[in-house]
């Protein structure tokens, strides 16, 4: 079949949109009403609004919410989020929070070390091409992954917030985070010109070292140095005093903080034709410490995903770390999530119809967002129906920093929940020790949690 010309857009054609425009007089209506208000506010369905309480069935024990300003560090928070929830227990204490700077200037150090691996490997790639315009893109944004917060704990432990507090540059990111790409991108660019003139790889890794130390300087100066150790006495809630002296971060989180990293596993749900069901899967070129451990997601059907998360709850008693597309059907200062917030129907005189694999494949959705579950509502039946969401972005959120997620926004728009081993089915146990399939870089499922 011959192709045909392509169609401009004639004046007849413009002619007719605005005949059909004017022949509704709700389209004035909606006109003006968004003239002066924000979509989603005209849009709002208030019976969405009223059904979302916040009680639940079965909650865990609660605290004070985090805040991640202006910062795409939300996968550190939730990651931190559960180990504190531990250190409170062990503590005694009603009010703890673990320093997040920390995590994060350990994570921008080894994720320039990560990447400049990755320009070592693709020296003989062409500068125009996808691999090499992919790579440069982002090389050390805020965002990560659950198996990047494990790399991190597991080789620099954790430490108070007392200890490494916020800072501008941790709270408010985006100049720090741009000054360093921009370093970055030179160092890429003298790595592969040096290889052009023939130094071998030996020198090439021991230029790299050196680019290195402008990195931790820089990090110094807008983060102030990690610790290598610190002196640790608390008070806590009964009034009693301890003492504990002078602590290692490792030996902290081994003391206060430890949960089994090595028994939770990061189960994705992405139906997409291109990733079969109970499989693992890993992203190349994806990660932040050169020897710690790769990206690992077992892809399961909607019913396993959703069921080992609510078994984590109920059962376990644990906290969930998971990721989702946040931007999508949300109100942030209500704190709701929910595919029936907003009525895009009534104001437009259509429906979005696409599905979760359509979404993902054509690029309207993807994982932009970590935050913690603490509670599950389960009716008559044991079938959830909304989820409880601690989040890192404030009091001034929802209910106290805590939101609502409806269980339809749950099989939408979530697509990683961390579990617990032990409620995994048995038979998919034996997946996780398979050798994962790779993806290409830009996979969707390489997408990392940065939603600020």
């Amino acid at each position: 079949m011959a192709a045909t010309e392509a169609t401009a857009l004639s004046l007849d054609h413009i002619q007719s949109y605005h005949s059909a425009f004017e022949a509704d007089p709700k389209n004035r209506l909606a006109l003006d009403a968004v003239a002066r208000n924000p979509v989603h506010e005209i849009a709002l369905n208030h019976s969405v609004v009223v059904r979302s309480d916040h009680t639940f069935s079965h909650t865990l024990k609660t605290n004070e919410v985090t805040n991640q300003k202006k910062s795409g560090r939300c996968w550190l928070f939730a990651g931190l989020n559960l180990l504190r929830s531990e250190a409170m227990a062990r503590l005694n204490l009603e009010k703890f929070e673990l320093s997040q700077s920390y995590l994060m200037f350990w994570d921008k150090l080894e994720k320039a070390n990560y990447f400049l691996e990755n320009i070592l490997a693709t020296l003989d790639e062409p500068l125009d091409g996808r691999l090499l315009m992919f790579l440069l893109t982002q090389p050390l944004q805020d965002g990560g992954q659950w198996d990047m917060f494990v790399n991190l704990v597991k080789k620099y432990g954790v430490v108070p917030k007392s200890v490494m507090p916020e800072t501008e540059s941790s709270s408010n990111s985006a100049l720090m985070r741009s000054l360093l790409t921009s370093r970055m991108r030179e160092f890429a660019a003298e790595l592969r010109r040096l290889h052009q003139e023939g130094a071998n790889l030996d020198d090439l890794r021991e230029r790299k070292l050196k680019m290195l130390s402008d990195v931790y300087r820089m990090l110094a100066i807008h983060l102030g140095e990690p610790p290598t150790q610190f002196f640790w006495q608390w008070r806590d809630k009964d009034e009693k005093f301890h003492r504990d002296g002078t602590l290692t971060p490792q030996e902290f989180f081994q003391r206060y903080a430890s949960i089994d990293l090595d028994g939770r596993v990061c189960l994705i749900h992405c139906p997409t034709e291109n990733k079969p069901f109970n499989k693992l899967y890993t992203i190349q070129y994806l990660g932040n410490v050169v020897e710690g451990g790769i990206i690992r997601y077992l892809n399961v059907a909607l019913p396993v995903f959703k069921q080992a998360a609510v078994d984590a709850i109920v059962k376990d008693g644990q906290p969930v770390w998971f990721g989702c597309d946040v931007d999508k059907r949300k109100h942030t200062e209500l704190g709701i999530l929910d595919t029936e917030l907003y009525d895009y129907s009534l104001l437009y005189g259509f429906q979005f119809k696409a599905d979760k694999a359509q979404r993902v494949d054509y690029g309207d959705s993807e994982m932009t967002h970590a935050m913690v579950f603490t509670g599950v509502d389960l009716d008559a039946n044991g079938r959830p129906t909304k989820w409880r969401v601690e989040n890192s972005w404030g009091d001034a959120v929802g209910d106290k920093g805590y939101m609502v997620m409806s269980d339809a926004w749950f099989d939408e728009y979530m697509y990683e929940v961390v579990v617990p081993r032990d409620v995994v089915p048995p038979a998919l146990l034996p997946v996780l020790e398979e050798p994962p399939v790779v993806l290409p870089p830009w996979d969707p499922m390489g997408a990392l949690a940065v939603a600020e």
